[in-house]
């Protein structure tokens, strides 16, 4: 049940937000081949990487559950092996996002820009031809 108000109309009549590419530019561009390499690019970081981590989880998980004694073994004072593996889950998280971040930057961001710029200057090139 939708109970929010439509936005107010613009002041004055006019509206002041820039104008939107119209839905055919955005398909033109997912079909095009370089949003399928941008594309390709993600996956080939994003998916082996959360197999990875999601297997390591369920490892620790499964150890956990199945090897109570070895998750036992304490290594050094208080710290046991399952200890140390729950710490690292917390430092693998951290160190996925840090990778991530540097790769979107390096890679994922610089073709993602080119994307955008072309289709504000062919947006820009449109509205200058209708005025």
């Amino acid at each position: 049940m939708a109970t929010d108000a439509p936005p107010p109309p613009p002041q004055g009549g006019t509206d002041t937000s820039p104008a939107q590419p119209p839905t055919e530019s955005f398909v033109e561009v997912q079909k095009s081949a370089e949003f399928g390499e941008l594309r390709r690019t993600y996956r080939s970081f994003a998916f082996p990487l959360t197999v990875a981590f999601i297997a390591w989880y369920l490892l620790y998980v499964l150890l956990s559950n199945y090897a109570g004694g070895f998750m036992g073994t304490r290594l050094f004072g208080n710290i046991n092996v399952a200890m140390a593996l729950g710490l690292g889950q917390f430092l693998t998280t951290f160190l996925i996002a840090w990778f991530y971040s540097r790769f979107a930057a390096e890679r994922l961001d610089p073709k993602a820009r080119a994307i955008k710029s072309r289709m504000e200057s062919r947006m820009e090139s449109r509205t200058e031809a209708d005025a």
